[in-house]
């Protein structure tokens, strides 16, 4: 198919994706004359990205022409749908046309209705961080492509310190890929002495708010911000903590007592956390536990919209604790 549509905010793999097809289909001797990289500040950038699609490669191999960041699928003038309409179909098979965006396309808009018709659509959004499950899985791909081999603990290990951040997980197993020539299997004693986890301090920091520690939870977000922990890791790593509580006060509420019910509905793998987690939530008002995930949710908007990193960070989880004290 020479239509593809990637789209999501994990540019790291949606970078190697491209890169990946890129190479599978360009001569290297003629890509200077058959690779296009149209980018989105250029004008007509769509179109000249339509014009170049139908123009056959020069030489061997296939011609591509990546449109970069696109708003196509955000938004598109009945002009330019029109153009796409009689465009896409038309596509010679000697070209490979790639639109790239960090934005989930709007489903509701005939562009993207039409794009998807035609392209093979891949996405490249992270992984929720309390899909625990998942995360293992991506550590166990990233390690089998790097050529790492670990131990099940030492994957559990992995996708709770790195959580959803492809880009440092690569760069992490390509680490213990060195270390490991001396060793044929790495535990989690082995990779705990490369790897340090942020993840167990935001979840101390989550802790910490429960119990509505404010004074503690500020020195642990200072602790956090001092080891360069993204500010959206933290909060990532608070949402997926606190949906957790959540979901298993929830349970509880509703009679359930099946610690495997209550397992399943929180997306926790082991039933045996349940216990734990139980006593996490026993003495907490189930309205406390649900207002904070829309409080994070204006303090993911906050930071993504560009607000100063560290005050929005402190205010907010001053504001949380507030919540449980």
């Amino acid at each position: 198919m020479p239509i593809y549509l990637y789209f999501g905010e994990d540019d790291f793999s949606l970078t190697q994706a491209v890169n990946a097809l890129t190479e599978s289909v360009l001569d290297p001797t003629w890509a200077s004359f058959n690779y296009d990289k149209i980018l989105p500040d250029q004008p007509n950038a769509v179109q000249t990205a339509l014009n170049q699609a139908m123009t056959p490669p020069f030489g061997t191999g296939s011609r591509v022409v990546w449109l970069v960041d696109t708003n196509i699928t955000q938004h598109c003038s009945q002009d330019l749908f029109e153009e796409l309409e009689r465009t896409l179909s038309q596509i010679p098979d000697t070209t490979v046309l790639l639109l790239t965006t960090s934005h989930k396309p709007d489903k509701r808009l005939k562009s993207t209705k039409l794009i998807q018709k035609w392209a093979e659509v891949r996405d490249f959004s992270p992984i929720p961080p309390w899909k625990t499950e998942l995360l293992e899985q991506q550590v166990k791909q990233v390690a089998e492509e790097i050529g790492v081999k670990l131990t099940s603990p030492g994957v559990a290990f992995l996708a709770e310190a790195i959580g959803n951040d492809r880009r440092l997980l690569h760069n992490e197993l390509t680490k213990l890929q060195l270390y490991s020539i001396e060793k044929s299997v790495l535990d989690v004693e082995a990779i705990t002495t490369l790897v340090c986890s942020q993840t167990q301090s935001s979840i101390k920091l989550a802790t910490a708010i429960r119990l509505g520690d404010t004074q503690k939870a500020l020195k642990l977000v200072a602790d956090l911000i001092v080891h360069n922990e993204h500010p959206l890791r933290i909060v990532a790593t608070l949402v997926g903590q606190f949906r957790t509580w959540l979901w298993v006060k929830l349970m509880i509420e509703t009679g359930e007592r099946d610690e495997k019910a209550i397992a399943q509905a929180a997306e926790v793998n082991n039933p045996k956390r349940i216990y734990f987690l139980r006593q996490e939530v026993k003495s907490l008002p189930l309205n406390q536990l649900e207002k904070t995930l829309p409080l994070l949710l204006e303090l993911e908007v906050s930071l993504k919209g560009g607000a100063e990193e560290i005050s929005t960070l402190q205010t907010k989880v001053i504001e949380l604790c507030h919540l449980f004290s």
